[in-house]
């Protein structure tokens, strides 16, 4: 089984910032919304736990990285199996803005007025989806989430 980790280290306003690694070693960092007890749709980050990834062929997210990546995408990865979420994708974006649930993606950071945002998120994507296409068409792959939250494990 292929092993993504996503390792939760810091907590902004209303942001999350973590490690993601793919067997063991670091590929990038991940922005989410806040963690949050009880669920508010689309600003709340995906609960701690073990969970599915998939491709998903169909909408339009799938439509428009097709069109901006003909030479490699294959469908958008989709974490699955989450309770009370659904079409939560591992995409593009630099800050909370860009998410509603999902993970974004970038190969750097910066704290901004209280909250974490990303950097070179098209670059850590495409690093990361080639790593993941070639895994997810030939095992099941997982993705963990560990809150973890140690800001002095940040590293800059």
């Amino acid at each position: 089984m292929g092993n993504v980790l996503v390792k939760r280290i810091g907590q902004g306003k209303q942001s999350t910032l973590s490690y993601l690694f793919v067997d063991g070693e670091f590929v990038c960092y991940v922005l989410e919304d806040a963690i949050r007890d009880v669920k508010i749709k689309g600003d709340t980050a995906i609960p701690a736990g073990i969970y599915p990834l998939i491709l998903n062929t169909y909408g339009a997210m799938n439509a428009r990285y097709k069109r901006r990546f003909p030479e490699f995408h294959q469908g958008m990865i989709e974490i699955k199996e989450i309770p009370n979420y659904s079409y939560v994708y591992i995409h593009i974006g630099n800050s909370i803005g860009d998410t509603s649930g999902c993970i974004l993606v970038g190969t750097s950071w910066e704290m901004i007025e209280g909250d974490y945002e990303l950097r070179k998120s098209r670059k850590a994507y495409v690093s990361l989806y080639k790593k993941l296409i070639g895994k997810m068409a030939s095992k099941v792959v997982s993705l963990e989430i560990r809150n973890e939250m140690l800001d002095s494990d940040i590293v800059t």
